[in-house]
C-alpha cells in the first residue's frame, strides 16, 4: 500500500474537501484556484514516469524505423546516419503515426485519460461514434456518423504510415497517399487531422514529394513553427499561461517560485510582475533565436551564431517538456529540437532558394501566412492548431453545464463510446474521495487562465443556480464522447453539441454549454455564445480580454 501511494497517489486538497463541497460555487472555485496556485495538477510519480517512459518508446521505435532504411543504418552505427534528411524524415511519418493514433500529445492522466490511456483509434475505428465534419450542412460529407467508408479510409492512412516508416527509403511513392488520405480524412472528420498534427506535419511531409527541394523547404517549415507561436504569445493571455504551468511543473516544485507568479499569494491570485517578465522573456527568445537560425541561411551568419541558437532552442523545448504542461505535447517538442539540429546545424548546404516549387509556394501560403493570419485576427473560423497559437492562452474554449443526474441518465446510455467517463475511469483506480478531488483540477486549470475570467459574467447568464449543475470543461467531454482532445474548442462547440442533442434529446435548462472563442488579435475581443441544448443560442455578446486582466480567477 505504501509502494502504491508513494506512485499513484496524487496530491492532497490543501482544505478540507468535505467542507468544500458544500460550499457556494464562488467559493468552491477559489479554493481550487489556490490549490492549483501551490500544487498544480497534483500528479504522483507515477504520471510523470509514464510520459518520460512514453517517450523513451518513441525514441526507441524512431530508431527501429530508421533500421529499414537503405541509407541508414542499426543502432550501433547511428552516430553515422542521425543528422541525415532520411532519418528526419522517419521521425515525421512516426510522430504522424503515433498522434494519429492517440498515443502522442493527447494520451494519458494530463490529458483526461486513465483507463485507456489513449483514445483516437478505439473511436476511429468503431462504427457509430460521433465525428466533427469540416462541412457539417452538406450531404453526405456532413454526416456525423462515422461509418464503413470511414474506417476504411483511417485504416488506410494507418497502413500507409507503416509503410513510410518501414520504406527502404521515404521517396515520393511512399509519401503520396498519406498526403492524399490526410485531407479527405479531414473533410470527413477534422478532429483526424488535427490528431495528426496536420498543422505542422502535413506541409512537412508534403515537401518531401519535391526531393531536391526538401531540405530547404523543412527549413521553412520549422522556422515557421517557431516565429507564429512566438507571434502568438503576444497577447495579455500569455502571462497566465506562464504562470499555471510553472504552478504544475513537477521540476520546479518550488513553493516560493510558485507565490511568486501572483500578486499576493493566497489572497490575490493576479498575475505579478516576474510571472509577467518570465513570459516576456520567453517571447524574445522564442521570436530571437529562430530569426537568427534563418538568418543564418540567408546571410552566412558565423557558424558559432548557429550553434548558440540551437542551444538555446534546445534549452527552450526542454523547459516546456520539464513542466509537462497539461495536453503534453513532448513528441513535438523532441522532434522540433532534434529537427533544428538536423536542418540548421548539419545541413547549410539546403539553400532557401531551392524551395520555390509552385506548389510548395501555394501550400506554404495557405498553411504558413493564410491561415494564421485569419485565425489571428478572426478565431471563430480557424482552430487554434491551424493558426499556430500553441500554448500561448489563445484557444476556444467550453463549459458544459449538466443539471445534476442527467449527464448519467441521457448522455451515457445514448452514446457510442470505448471509453468510460473520467469519473468512471478513476474509481478504477482510486476511491470516490481522490476521484473528486482530481475532478477538480480541471475546473481550476480552466479558471487559472486569463481568457476565461470572461466567465464569471457568464455563468449567472447561463444558469440561476450553479449549485444545481455539474460541470464539465468541454475538452473531457470531447475526450469521452469524440475520443481526441487538445485544447481545440471548436471540436466542443455548436457541431458536437447538435450531435449529442440528436442522440439524447435533453429538455430545457438541462444542458447549458457556455462557448467562449480566443480573443482576436487585433483588438482583444472575446466572443462567446450560451447554448440550450434544446433550445438553441440563448445569448451571445463580446467581452475583452484587457478588461479581464484585474480580474480574480474566481467569481467574486
Amino acid at each position: 500500500m505504501r509502494i502504491f501511494d508513494f506512485f499513484f497517489k496524487p496530491a492532497d486538497f490543501p482544505y478540507d474537501f468535505d467542507v468544500w463541497k458544500t460550499l457556494p460555487f464562488p467559493q468552491r472555485a477559489k479554493q481550487v484556484c489556490q490549490a492549483w496556485g501551490i500544487q498544480g495538477f497534483g500528479a504522483p510519480p507515477a504520471v510523470i514516469l509514464f510520459y518520460t517512459l512514453k517517450i523513451v518508446f518513441y525514441c526507441w521505435m524512431w530508431v527501429f524505423f530508421c533500421s529499414f532504411s537503405d541509407s541508414l543504418g542499426p543502432s550501433k552505427q547511428i552516430t553515422n546516419w542521425w543528422f541525415s534528411l532520411e532519418a528526419l524524415g522517419k521521425g515525421l511519418f512516426w510522430t504522424i503515426l503515433i498522434e494519429v493514433i492517440g498515443l502522442g500529445g493527447a494520451s494519458g492522466p494530463l490529458t483526461g485519460r486513465y483507463v485507456p490511456p489513449f483514445g483516437a483509434i478505439t473511436y476511429y475505428l468503431r462504427p457509430g461514434t460521433i465525428k466533427i465534419p469540416l462541412f457539417p450542412n452538406l450531404p453526405f460529407l456532413g454526416n456525423d456518423h462515422r461509418n464503413l467508408l470511414d474506417i476504411l479510409l483511417y485504416a488506410a492512412l494507418l497502413f500507409f504510415l507503416v509503410q513510410a516508416c518501414i520504406a527502404p527509403q521515404i521517396s515520393p511513392s511512399v509519401v503520396l497517399p498519406v498526403v492524399i488520405l490526410l485531407p479527405v480524412l479531414g473533410l470527413l472528420d477534422r478532429q483526424i487531422y488535427l490528431a495528426a498534427r496536420a498543422d505542422v506535419w502535413f506541409p512537412a511531409i508534403f515537401v518531401f514529394l519535391f526531393p531536391l527541394a526538401t531540405g530547404a523547404a523543412l527549413k521553412i517549415c520549422w522556422f515557421t513553427v517557431w516565429f507564429w507561436a512566438a507571434f502568438s504569445k503576444l497577447t495579455p493571455s500569455f502571462t497566465s499561461v506562464i504562470s499555471t504551468m510553472i504552478c504544475n511543473s513537477p521540476i520546479l516544485n518550488v513553493q516560493s517560485l510558485k507565490k511568486m507568479m501572483f500578486k499576493d499569494y493566497p489572497n490575490d491570485l493576479r498575475l505579478s510582475k516576474t510571472a509577467n517578465y518570465i513570459a516576456h522573456f520567453g517571447t524574445v527568445i522564442e521570436f530571437t533565436l529562430p530569426l537568427l537560425l534563418i538568418g543564418s541561411c540567408l546571410f552566412n551568419f558565423p557558424t558559432q551564431l548557429t550553434f548558440y541558437a540551437l542551444i538555446g532552442m534546445t534549452a527552450f523545448h526542454t523547459f516546456i517538456f520539464l513542466n509537462y504542461p497539461l495536453g503534453v505535447p513532448m513528441e513535438w517538442n523532441v522532434i522540433m529540437v532534434y529537427g533544428g539540429w538536423v536542418l540548421f546545424g548539419m545541413h547549410p548546404e539546403f539553400a532557401l532558394s531551392s524551395a520555390g516549387h509552385p506548389l510548395i509556394i501555394g501550400l506554404f501560403l495557405v498553411s504558413f501566412i493564410l491561415l494564421p493570419l485569419l485565425g489571428n485576427f478572426f478565431p471563430k473560423y480557424v482552430s487554434f492548431l491551424m493558426a499556430m497559437r500553441y500554448y500561448a492562452g489563445t484557444w476556444g474554449y467550453s463549459i458544459w453545464l449538466f443539471k445534476h443526474g442527467i449527464k448519467e441518465k441521457k448522455l451515457e446510455p445514448n452514446i457510442v463510446k470505448t471509453s468510460p467517463d473520467v469519473r468512471k475511469q478513476l474509481h478504477m483506480i482510486y476511491d470516490e474521495r481522490t476521484t473528486e478531488i482530481l475532478m477538480t483540477r480541471a475546473m481550476s486549470f480552466r479558471l487559472m487562465h486569463l481568457p476565461s475570467r470572461a466567465l464569471h459574467a457568464l455563468f449567472p447568464k447561463a444558469v440561476q443556480n450553479m449549485d444545481d449543475y455539474y460541470w464539465l470543461d468541454g475538452e473531457n467531454l470531447a475526450g469521452e464522447v469524440i475520443g481526441w482532445n487538445f485544447g481545440d474548442g471548436h471540436l466542443h462547440h455548436e457541431v458536437l453539441l447538435a450531435s449529442i442533442q440528436k442522440r439524447c434529446n435533453f429538455d430545457s435548462e438541462e444542458l447549458r454549454v457556455i462557448m467562449v472563442e480566443s480573443p482576436q488579435l487585433h483588438n482583444g475581443n472575446i466572443h462567446w455564445r450560451i447554448h440550450d441544448a434544446k433550445d438553441g443560442l440563448l445569448e451571445e455578446g463580446n467581452t475583452s480580454i484587457h478588461d479581464l486582466k484585474d480580474k480574480m480567477p474566481w467569481p467574486l
